[in-house]
């Protein structure tokens, strides 16, 4: 039962690597957007947003390796989550895998609930 434990932080891991990674060494293709989430991504293109961002994923997905620091890197991953779930509800029209790393994010904040008692 343990090791179940740790499914969540791995599977947060690897998308938010893999997310991240991609970005700067392109390993997969990105679909072409149109419309809304097309205007987004160019209004954000330039100004090294989206750079940052990926940055803090990839921290994130190291993070959330270790569980020493798993508190740490749902501090940096789960407001990332929630955009990307916003993202994909207020401009893209559609959920998507938002869904799943909003509930991945809170899956692992209650296995590790005890880490974050220190904040209230």
């Amino acid at each position: 039962m343990k090791v179940l434990t740790h499914v969540p932080g791995a599977v947060l891991a690897f998308l938010f690597l893999f997310g991240g990674i991609n970005y700067f060494f392109p390993m997969s293709p990105m679909p072409a957007m149109t419309g809304n989430p097309a205007k987004f991504m160019e209004l954000f293109g330039g100004t090294g947003y989206m750079t940052a961002i990926k940055v803090l994923e990839i921290l994130g997905g190291v993070l959330i390796i270790l569980p020493a620091h798993r508190a740490k890197a749902l501090l940096i991953l789960g407001p990332i989550a929630v955009n990307i779930l916003f993202f994909e509800i207020f401009i893209q029209g559609a959920p998507g895998i938002g869904i799943l790393l909003v509930a991945l994010v809170g899956v692992q904040a209650y296995i590790d609930k005890a880490k974050f008692r220190v904040l209230v």
